[in-house]
């Protein structure tokens, strides 16, 4: 009996296939704990090292499926490595978990475990590992704590560590965090030991998820081997009548199950007696019956193709009667005669006497997998719409139907839904029923993570006194709302102008882009506050280049006062004009010459740009004007003037 949730899981095959593509690299530390994997992958030149100083600067580098801390990431990219991250993604979600964490966080798991210490290295206000009542009650005294698991842990171990914990900390905020694929597995292998006379673990020695298998088999079936290869078969005698049952660890490569299972039917033929009598010798079709291979619905087997028509694919997978595979069935209809392939039993016996068999029923079972595990791990999966139905738009992802709500599909209302239809898009697992088969995703919350995350990137890159460009997006009394890129950000109406602004729209208007200053950035209230005035050159720094002496100018009157009356040039900008400048002739007041509101040429006769004072004349100017007024004949000279006697 071989376990279907044996071998490879989601994260150590994700890791496997990333250190493939990434050759030639080096692992921190091996990428799975498999000795002969990683023989194999450094034979493609992924080479493990210890420690950090035997990384050189700029090497590709990957993290392995146990992940690593916050610190090694750091000192990998202080490198500039090219970092190749393959980090189991349920392993991940703890990190994300321990570096957001309010309290000290404990991890349910073994101190030494690569995977353990990566997790306390994201842990901001420390951490502890625990795993027994006496290293809780070594813990110092913390009134919270955040806990998590190790994800090959087991799941009594861990039920039972919490509710100690519960006794010795007051609040206790606990995530399972178990991966579900090591939950599956050890369910399984504690089915099977039960049923069985022999069990056969396969694993890597420092493989922590094997042995822990063991373990739990050891446990319920006495008779139990824990073995990393075929050869150490070597010797294990069993009974041809004897049920043998046969797992694997995570970090197990198909092959070597494969070739375990092999040899264990090399053994069962091996011990099977045989009698020295003649008439015994000849064996009855029933003890022929028992040498082969005993096969059972849903086990996953390879066989290899002997025939091929033009509906079907015929297999010997070694049983009494060959398989038949459907080419509806096949994951591809590119095989030939010859070829092993991995097919899954779907019936011992069809009622014609052949073995019904499939291969999309693997692949099925592994999108489901595949989806499960990305669903857990807080994953986007990639799908594309495939039919607008009632209600929504039915999607294919990884080959499995998913249905996608229609409040579901954008951030606004979707009016036609048959727009998406053809269209690849990202989506988020909202939904399982694995009884149904049922899935039901969400393209909005990819949409409003991915605007969450684009803020996030905004917020992080804006700098105090940097100048951007930016459209006003709204007025009100108080200021414009300025878009700087995604995010909105204020400019008070004193920061408009360097003078005085009645309302913004006096200074900008609606969809003008302009440049403006970050005087303020506040993340956590989401507040950003611009100035306008700041981008453009104060009045006073180029009065004296705009305004030279002697120029004449118009200005609006804007205050009067008993010496004088101020005159605006520009905004932020008055200059004085003296009550003894205001008129021709002299004036007890000055509301006898100009009023506030009128518009007034102005002659400068000083600009003092470190007092910022401009002195200013009308007086002048009329009398230029009265000049100018004048015929050219009044000022010709004529005979001269007689004595005032004679006159």
């Amino acid at each position: 009996m071989v376990a279907a949730h044996a071998g490879f899981c989601f994260g150590v095959r994700r890791a496997v296939e990333a250190a493939e593509k990434s050759a030639p690299a080096l692992s921190l530390g091996p990428v799975i704990h498999n000795a002969q994997t990683v023989e194999r992958l450094g034979a493609l030149g992924v080479h493990a090292v210890d420690e950090m100083e035997e990384i050189p600067e700029g090497s590709r580098v990957i993290v392995r499926a146990h992940g690593v801390s916050c610190a090694v990431m750091e000192a990998l990219k202080e490198k500039r490595c090219d970092i190749v991250d393959a980090t189991c993604p349920f392993v991940a979600r703890i990190h994300q978990i321990a570096q957001s964490a309010d309290a000290p966080v404990i991890v349910i798991g073994e101190a030494d475990h690569p995977e353990v210490r990566g997790i306390l290295g994201w842990a901001k206000r420390g951490g502890f590992a625990v795993l027994s009542q006496a290293d809780v009650l070594a813990l110092p005294d913390m009134p919270k704590a955040v806990v998590v698991a190790q994800t090959t842990l087991e799941e009594a171990r861990y039920r039972d560590i919490c509710a100690f914990l519960r006794e010795r900390i007051s609040e206790i905020v606990a995530h399972h965090t178990i991966c579900s694929a090591t939950r599956d597995r050890q369910q399984e292998c504690l089915q099977i030991a039960a049923q069985v006379d022999a069990m056969v673990v396969i694993g890597g020695r420092d493989s922590s998820n094997s042995q822990k298998l063991y373990r739990l088999a050891r446990g319920v079936c006495r008779h139990t081997r824990f073995i990393e290869t075929a050869e150490e078969l070597e010797g294990f005698r069993i009974s041809p009548t004897s049920r043998i049952g046969i797992t694997a660890g995570a970090s197990t490569p198909d092959c070597i199950i494969k070739e375990v299972v092999a040899r264990m039917n090399d053994i069962e033929k091996k011990e099977a007696p045989i009698e020295e009598t003649q008439e015994q010798a000849v064996m009855s079709m029933e003890d022929v019956e028992k040498t082969l291979v005993q096969i059972r619905p849903g086990q996953v087997i390879t066989g290899t193709v002997v025939q091929i028509t033009d509906d079907e694919v015929c297999v010997n997978v070694g049983y009494k009667a060959d398989g038949l595979v459907k080419k509806t069935d096949l994951s591809s209809t590119d095989v030939k005669i010859g070829d092993e392939i991995e097919v899954e039993v779907v019936k011992v016996n069809d009622g014609e006497g052949n073995v019904l068999l499939s291969q999309k029923n693997i692949i099925n079972r592994k999108a489901w997998e595949d989806i499960c595990a990305k669903e857990e791990a807080g994953e986007f999966v990639e799908g594309v719409g495939k039919e607008a139905v009632k209600g929504g738009l039915l999607a294919d992802v990884l080959g499995v139907r998913t249905f996608i709500p229609a409040s579901q599909l954008d951030l606004r209302y979707v009016e036609k839904i048959d727009t998406f239809v053809g269209q690849p898009m990202k989506l988020k697992i909202i939904e399982i029923d694995k009884t149904k088969k049922r899935i039901v995703a969400s393209r909005k919350a990819v949409l409003i993570a991915e605007e969450a995350e684009k803020k996030k990137q905004i917020w992080e890159s804006l700098e105090v006194g940097t100048v951007v460009k930016g459209i006003v997006r709204r007025l009100a009394d108080f200021g414009a709302f300025v878009d700087i890129g995604g995010v909105d950000g204020l400019v008070h109406v004193t920061d408009l102008s360097w003078g005085r602004v009645k309302h913004p729209s006096d200074v900008v208007s609606v969809g003008q882009e302009i440049d403006v200053k970050i005087l303020n950035v506040d993340p956590e209230r989401e507040r950003i506050s611009l100035s306008y005035k700041q981008t453009q050159p104060r009045p006073w720094t180029v009065a004296g280049e705009k305004y030279p002496v002697g120029s004449v100018v118009e200005g609006k009157v804007v205050r009067i006062t008993t010496f004088g009356a101020f005159v605006e040039l520009e905004p932020g900008l008055d200059g004085l004009v003296h009550i003894s400048q205001c008129a021709l002739t002299r004036i007890a007041k000055v509301e006898d010459a100009v009023n506030v509101g009128d518009i007034v040429r102005v002659k400068v006769l000083d600009v003092n740009t470190e007092a910022k004072r401009i002195s200013l004349s009308i007086r002048e100017v009329l009398e230029d004007e009265a000049l100018d007024s004048v015929p050219e004949d009044d000022f010709a000279i004529g005979d001269e003037e007689q004595p005032v006697e004679e006159a």
